[in-house]
C-alpha cells in the first residue's frame, strides 16, 4: 500500500479489525520510510446492480433511496432507529441475494413493503399509498381492509 504522506510503496500492517457492521476491515499501516500512520478499509467488491424504473430507464442501485422511502414512512411512529437501519440492511440482503445484475423497481418496492409490514403497519400504509399511486380513498380503504 502506497503511503498517502510521501508516496513509499513499503508499509505495514499494525493493527487489523472489523468494522462494526462487519462488512468491512479497517487496518491501520505504518511508513517504513516517513514513520506517519494511516488507516485503510478493506471491504468486498460487489458487483454493480442496476434498477430498470418503470420508464424502462435503466440506474445504478442507490441504497439511499431506500434509506429515506422507510425512514420518511417511519416518520413520527415508535420505531427506533436500529430497527429502521435493520429493516434497510434487511431489504437490501434481500435484493442482493436474489443473484441478479437487473432488478426492476417494482420488485424493490414490494420487497419494501413487505418489510415494512413486519415492522409498522402504519409506515407500510404510508409507503404503499406512494408506491401504489393511490388515487382515491376506495383504494386506501381498500389496503387497510387487507390489514385487517
Amino acid at each position: 500500500m502506497k503511503c498517502p504522506f510521501c508516496g513509499n510503496e513499503d508499509t505495514r500492517v499494525i493493527d487489523s479489525r472489523p468494522s462494526d457492521d462487519n462488512s468491512t476491515i479497517r487496518r491501520r499501516r505504518q511508513c517504513d520510510s516517513c514513520n506517519k500512520r494511516f488507516t485503510t478499509y478493506e471491504k468486498v467488491e460487489t458487483i454493480p446492480l442496476v434498477v430498470i424504473k418503470k420508464d424502462q430507464t435503466r440506474e445504478t442501485y442507490d441504497r439511499s433511496k431506500i434509506e429515506s422511502g422507510v425512514f420518511r414512512s417511519c416518520h413520527k411512529r415508535p420505531v427506533p432507529v436500529e430497527e429502521i437501519n435493520a429493516c434497510v440492511e434487511d431489504i437490501e440482503n434481500a435484493i442482493f441475494n436474489k443473484g441478479v445484475k437487473e432488478i426492476s423497481s417494482s420488485e424493490i418496492g414490494e420487497i419494501v413493503m413487505e418489510r415494512l409490514k413486519e415492522l409498522d403497519q402504519v409506515a407500510y400504509v404510508r409507503f404503499a399509498s406512494v408506491y401504489r399511486e393511490f388515487k382515491d380513498v376506495n383504494t386506501f380503504k381498500d389496503e387497510l381492509e387487507k390489514l385487517l
